[in-house]
């Protein structure tokens, strides 16, 4: 996922991590140091026999190869960006700072800078390889067979092979290979893979389950509804493994900063060896170029290049643990500039499961008949409401229904049995001239027309998730101004949603398209480093979810295209994971900042000492590799599951 090479970073061409294009192997690098080590602590041991030999063979044969061994990379690095135009890098200032050490004959600093380095290596490509199996690991939830049911029997195959319509079986201990629907058992089933959630689900014959979720007891028959590349699992994986594409605004400083930092510091170290002896009277040239070559190695940026990616990576890992999917760095510093949440009602702050709560039926007609009714119109539609209604009813016959037609916004028109039927809000009841009295709007309503006569009204309840009212509560305390609610549902309604949540203004009766225009307005209001978020969850919220600064979706039953569309995805359909993401967008955001500011600060005392001769070449690869270190342990506490998502 995070790679930093040369291309992506021209300061720094260095490639970090032996471990890049290939598994990183902890022996095979130990090792590798360790030779090296051992012949620099034998010439440091017999340092006055070697270097007493005839013009101190002994030194370079021992110093020589260490040397070699422990900074080839370095040295191969620096020569190819040098031939490729790309000089002033890290392996660039390595280089000379070390050949300039040789050329005074401080062989065994020159030896101790490529050494340590080498070593101060190997504990980033350690952190950075730790961190990558934090990411590694979700995406092991991806299924590697599915029993599929053929003429009775069950015959192992690849997931990818699998048809929708397809029955499979999922035995207990084993990952369900693709969404799907239950048609036979029920059981626990365990989503920490997709969710965070630890505790574990129950599902029973007529619920979805999503591929990558792990079955705990009873034996489970599922017909497939998605092909394996369309399910919610093979989604993750690919958000998961594209989430570092879109840089942060502070990586994308970090890069052009250390575009200039580092010939800076080039072009200073050659002033520090050449105008001193010049200038000062009993300076020598050795001295300030011994000083130069400190400069210089102190001023390598490794630090910052390696742990402010690391930093974004790890956000990234850390809420993709905790079932929040953000498609890349840019959108963690996004989070951490809300000052604006609007919500989506239907799906996002209820549950979306409707249930009928009351038939009332007018003009003749009785309850029973109505209810029929209804479930004709609504059989071939897909809206939660129209499911509730065919659930009250059961099994209804839908051979006499023809010309249906769905009306954006308003509800459903169908010819039953040649009578002109609608079924919709209120919108709907004068859009078709239907006169009908005047009564209170007690829940979302489906009202019924037969050939133009107000025929009755059908009352779906909906109710509010467990966690909704936590939620918003979170978000006040996170310091988030102002929090909204949009909805296509009734004013009474939306006003009792907004009313028991605490939120602080809502728009009802909404099309997609006013949608979209509420928060254009919103977007207006906004003061330009301020960012808007909108949640929502159906395919009808796509365009709103696209137009915010920042659009969240519920991915674990939300529509393919919000999904798609959405820079932010929660894998549990709950209202409280914004809160989370956007502190997940703040912990990281402060973490980089840390490490930035600690590597300045270090690298700027340490370059002061350099000039004035306090600090040694010694002294000077410590440094370096001690602010490395240090900004790559601080980094990664963003993966710590803890740290994600807490107040800090």
């Amino acid at each position: 996922m995070m790679q930093t090479k040369s291309s992506e970073h021209g300061c720094c061409g260095h490639e970090h991590g032996h471990s890049h294009g290939k598994e990183f192997d902890l022996k095979q690098e130990v090792l590798a140091v360790a030779v090296p080590m051992v012949l620099f602590i034998l010439g440091l041991i017999f340092y006055d026999f070697l270097h007493n030999t005839a013009f101190s063979i002994g030194e370079y044969l021992v110093f020589a190869p260490a040397y070699l061994l422990s900074g080839w990379t370095v040295l191969k690095t620096a020569g190819r960006n040098i031939l490729q135009g790309r000089i002033f890098d890290e392996n660039f200032l390595m280089t000379i700072a070390t050949l300039g050490a040789i050329a005074i004959h401080e062989i065994p600093e020159a030896v101790a800078v490529m050494l340590f380095f080498r070593v101060g290596e190997l504990f980033q490509d350690f952190s950075v390889n730790r961190s990558r199996k934090s990411i590694k690991s979700l995406l092991e939830v991806r299924p590697d067979k599915a029993n599929l049911k053929v003429n009775g029997d069950l015959k192992q195959v690849a997931p990818e092979t699998v048809a929708i319509g397809d029955e499979i079986l999922v035995k207990p201990g084993e990952k369900i290979p693709l969404d799907g629907e239950i048609i036979q058992g029920s059981s626990q089933v365990d989503t920490s893979a997709l969710t965070g959630e630890s505790v574990p689900r129950g599902v029973e014959v007529g619920e979805t389950v999503l591929a990558g979720t792990i079955n705990k007891s009873g034996v489970l028959t599922i017909i497939v509804t998605k092909l394996f590349n369309d399910s919610s699992i093979a989604k993750i994986l690919d958000l998961v493994e594209n989430a570092s594409s879109k840089k942060a605004p502070t990586e994308k400083f970090i890069t052009r900063f250390a575009r200039y930092y580092t010939p800076v510091v080039v072009f200073l170290s050659l002033a520090v060896a050449i105008f001193p002896p010049l200038f000062i009277p009993g300076e020598t040239a050795a001295q300030w170029v011994y000083r130069a070559l400190v400069l210089l190695v102190i001023s390598c940026p490794c630090g910052l290049v390696i742990s402010i990616p690391l930093g974004y990576f790890g956000g990234v890992g850390g809420a993709a643990k905790k079932g929040i999917l953000v498609k890349g760095s840019t959108f963690l510093d996004a989070l951490t500039q809300v000052e604006t949440v609007v919500f989506d009602k239907t799906g996002t702050l209820t549950k979306g499961v409707f249930r009928v709560n009351r038939v009332i039926p007018t003009s003749g007609f009785e309850e029973k008949e109505l209810l029929k009714i209804a479930a004709k119109i609504e059989s071939q539609s897909n809206h939660p409401v129209a499911k509730s209604i065919l659930s009250a009813y059961g099994n209804v016959d839908t051979s006499d229904v023809s010309e249906y037609q769905e009306i954006a916004g308003c509800g459903v028109k169908a010819k039953i049995d040649n009578k002109i039927v609608i079924a919709g809000n209120e919108r709907l009841l004068h859009r078709e001239n239907i006169k009908h009295d005047a009564f209170t709007l007690e829940g979302t309503v489906v009202h019924l027309a037969v050939d133009g006569f107000y025929a009755g009204r059908i009352i779906i309840a909906d109710e509010i998730k467990d966690d909704a009212i936590q939620a918003i509560r979170n978000l006040k305390k996170l310091g988030i101004k102002q929090i909204a609610m949009l909805t296509g549902d009734n004013q009474a309604i939306a006003k009792t949603v907004a009313q028991n949540l605490g939120i602080n203004s809502y728009q009802a009766e909404l099309l997609p398209e006013d949608k979209v225009a509420a928060i254009e307005t919103f977007l207006s209001k906004t003061a330009k480093n301020k960012k808007v978020v909108f949640v929502g969850d159906g395919i009808n919220d796509t365009p709103v979810i696209a137009r915010a600064d920042i659009g969240i979706a519920m991915g674990a039953f939300g529509s393919d295209a919000a999904i798609e569309t959405a820079d932010v995805v929660l894998m549990t359909d709950s209202p409280g994971k914004v809160a989370e993401a956007i502190q997940v967008g703040k912990k990281t955001y402060q973490i980089v900042w840390q490490n930035i500011i600690l590597a300045m600060l270090i690298k700027g005392l340490f370059i002061l000492l350099g000039i004035f001769g306090i600090a040694t070449l010694w002294e000077a690869v410590f440094a370096d590799v001690g602010v490395a270190l240090l900004a790559i342990i601080n980094a990664s506490r963003v993966l710590r599951s803890k740290g994600v998502g807490s107040r800090q």
